[in-house]
């Protein structure tokens, strides 16, 4: 994320991509085993967590972040037209109406949809001024507010057959003594849990906290239906870490990717800026040869935080440069 409102960018990003591309392949569904998300061991540190349902499917099947809006067939028929086997579906507003028209969707097109993602309720500013104060479950003025939003979320998913639950938790603080940190984490844990009660998977995606600091965390709330969401961009972005480091770090939980790509900050109050694909610091060919390494089968999933026709030609762009690293 840098300028634009998440949720902003990922409602437009429906209404952007136009039709006239290629046709879909097959679909996965993310679902992963509670043995590798115990405290990570040398062994474990070298592979990706098993997803049971990927099983005899093919391994890193490209997909889509997008907003639903409130036209999923509309929204889902672009997935299929970009000839992407799954998706990430956004949903701002939870209406009541929307679970049966979104399976209908996926069904009609056939496209997987790998996570529900989730933001808000309330303002949310992507800096490092703001950030702090505004994102995910860290400020406790929004705190019950969006664990609420969450659990409602979680509930919908179930509605849709979606086996996870994604966000942002804010930046969890570093020092694992702060008291905010130790809120941070019960929350963390409620939603895990409620999630549980679903049989969801509960991610958290990478951006406003180191990655140790996000193991931490996960360790902490303890429970075995918790991944991440691999932000391959924000890590930069935000200045917390290399992502081809990283990925050491968090393999055992990765149960997505964001393919996205983008510069270190240069200014101390701004996050880095987005770039396409490739013209940014991911290293994506030492990235896509380390998730074969680790045998990581789940979905590699496209963002690309702007609006318009320009849009369209960078997840194009993408995609084929994608596919030609994937094999």
């Amino acid at each position: 994320m840098s300028k634009q409102h998440r949720r902003g960018f990922l409602q437009t990003s429906a209404g952007a991509l136009a039709a006239g591309l290629s046709r879909i392949g097959a679909a996965l569904r993310d679902a992963v085993t509670s043995d590798r998300l115990a405290v990570p061991n040398l062994s474990a540190m070298q592979s990706a967590p098993t997803v049971p349902s990927n099983e005899g499917k093919r391994a890193l099947c490209l997909g889509l972040i997008l907003g639903i809006g409130r036209d999923p067939n509309d929204a889902i028929a672009k997935v299929h037209d970009l000839g992407l086997p799954t998706c990430q579906v956004f949903v701002d507003e939870i209406d009541p109406m929307l679970p049966g028209r979104l399976r209908q969707a996926l069904d009609k097109y056939q496209i997987e949809a790998t996570s529900l993602v989730v933001g808000g309720p309330g303002r949310e500013v992507w800096d490092f001024y703001e950030g702090p104060q505004t994102i995910g479950l860290v400020p406790r003025e929004t705190r019950a507010a969006r664990i609420a939003h969450l659990k409602k979320a979680s509930d919908f998913a179930k509605q849709c057959g979606i086996a996870a639950v994604q966000t942002h938790c804010g930046f969890i603080p570093e020092n694992p003594n702060d008291s905010v940190y130790k809120e941070t984490v019960a929350a963390m844990r409620e939603v895990a849990e409620y999630c549980k009660g679903n049989g969801q998977n509960f991610r958290y995606e990478t951006g406003q906290e180191t990655p140790i600091t996000l193991v931490r965390a996960i360790q902490d709330v303890g429970l075995d239906n918790q991944g991440v969401n691999f932000d391959l961009a924000n890590l930069i972005l935000y200045g917390k870490a290399n992502p081809v480091d990283a990925i050491e770090l968090l393999a055992p939980y990765m149960q997505g990717i964001h393919a996205k790509d983008g510069l270190w900050p240069t200014n101390p109050r701004k996050l880095g800026e987005e770039a396409p694909i490739g013209k940014g610091k991911v290293d994506f060919p030492r990235i896509i040869a380390r998730l074969k390494e680790l045998n990581y089968r789940g979905a590699v999933t496209i963002e690309r935080e702007i609006s318009g026709p320009q849009q369209v030609e960078d997840v194009r762009a993408a995609k084929v440069y994608l596919e030609k690293l994937i094999g």
